[in-house]
């Protein structure tokens, strides 16, 4: 064979599954080819039963013959005309555009109470008016205060707090005229800084540990 001969890839079909190789894509263009239904039909049968035994790991997947077929009828492109055992796909729909995803944070604007806040607070407003509920509105409140103080290491005011979680909550919980405070910050930063300090010395003691065993 001579250099003028050799055919490279970039002058082949284009393959539109190539996991399963350009042999097995010839087999589905010669299917296509064929003139008798019965005889497609057979094809199709045996061009399955191929594809299956290169995926045998997918053998006990539910749903993994339909898989199959669908595979064949996008391979090819869905011009092969064949019965089969399952509603045939169509190209309309392999070529639709999903919804694009909502973002998940409606107030990006306080990104640093997180996403769950929001989940919590839409929670908070699907239960009866009573103690449950205050003491709910409450805790929410003081965790919304700690996010803010991990964010802004100085202080808060409650009244921000209250302010926010008017906005988060679509004006559904309103705590602006309450007379209740909210833990104060010096106490929700020493818990912090309590947690952090004993992490610390765990690690600590975890390296002279490891130091010891490297003297000995």
């Amino acid at each position: 064979m001579t250099i003028d001969d050799l055919e490279y890839n970039t002058e082949r079909e284009h393959l539109i599954i190539p996991e399963y190789g350009r042999h097995m894509q010839k087999m589905i263009n010669y299917a296509k080819t064929i003139e008798t239904k019965e005889e497609r039909n057979k094809v199709a049968k045996a061009i399955i039963s191929v594809m299956g035994n290169m995926q045998p790991h997918l053998r006990d997947v539910p749903d993994f013959q339909h898989k199959l077929w669908d595979q064949l009828f996008i391979m090819s492109n869905f011009e092969l005309d064949v019965d089969s055992p399952y509603e045939k796909p169509t190209k309309e729909l392999f070529e639709e555009r999903p919804e694009p995803l909502k973002y998940p944070q409606n107030f990006p604007k306080y990104r640093f109470y997180g996403n769950n806040i929001k989940t919590m607070i839409d929670v908070a407003n699907t239960w009866e008016e009573g103690e449950l509920k205050e003491a709910l509105t409450y805790t929410i409140a003081n965790h919304m205060k700690k996010c803010f103080l991990n964010w802004n290491k100085d202080t808060v005011e409650d009244d921000v707090i209250y302010k926010h979680l008017y906005e988060l909550s679509d004006g559904k919980i309103n705590l602006k005229n309450s007379d209740e405070d909210l833990t104060d910050a010096t106490s929700l930063m020493r818990t912090k800084n309590k947690f952090s300090s004993n992490s610390n010395k765990k690690g600590h003691h975890k390296k002279s540990s490891n130091r010891q065993r490297k003297r000995y």
